[in-house]
This record gives structure tokens, C-alpha cells and sequence, in this order.
């Protein structure tokens, strides 16, 4: 491989927009049961930087704010989420979600 190939450079958030996502109004796929539990019991808040999306954000006071437009359904935050179990996730109803353009 040549050197030039190492040096290549992926924008995530670049290939992310190339993706489309049909939102659901009124019905989420994905929810905090207890937002409580994220601000009080969960020290590491670990789905705010391990979601690829960045659909959970941690908040000044401790709380996780999550915003579904944009949820890749990988699953990631419900795995992560194991030691509380407070990630309540399912797919998307039929024709809702991720639109992925290259298949």
C-alpha cells in the first residue's frame, strides 16, 4: 500500500448526511424509561459518545437529552445500556427510520 492511501481521511459526519431518515412523528422507536436513572445511577453515561449518531447528549445537570431523527438502529445503546437496562428500543414501523443510500 502506498504511503498516499495511509494518509486517507474519512469525514464521518460527511458520509452520515449522505443518508436520509424518515421520522416518525409521535412514535419514537427508541426511548429513556427512566431519565432519572441517567442523571442519578449512571456514572458514565456511556451512550453519549458511544452512539455513532450522537442521538444522546449529556446535559449540564446530569440528564441525557435523546433526539431519535438521525438513529443509525444499530443497536449500540441498548448494548451499552446493559448495567441499567434503561434504553427501551425497537425498529422503526414500515417505511420509517434510516434510509440508507448505498444499500
Amino acid at each position: 500500500m502506498s504511503a498516499a492511501a495511509n494518509n486517507i481521511v474519512v469525514n464521518v459526519e460527511e458520509k452520515l448526511f449522505q443518508n436520509r431518515y424518515k421520522v416518525d412523528h409521535g412514535r419514537p422507536h427508541i426511548r429513556i424509561k427512566a431519565p432519572e436513572v441517567c442523571a442519578n445511577d449512571c456514572k458514565d453515561q456511556s451512550c453519549t459518545f458511544v452512539c455513532p449518531a450522537s442521538c444522546y447528549k449529556a446535559e449540564g445537570n446530569r440528564s441525557v437529552t435523546l433526539i431519535t431523527d438521525g438513529c443509525l438502529e444499530c443497536g449500540s445503546c441498548r448494548v451499552i445500556c446493559t448495567e441499567h437496562a434503561n434504553v427501551a428500543w425497537e425498529y422503526p414501523r414500515g417505511g420509517h427510520g434510516i434510509l440508507f443510500k448505498f444499500g
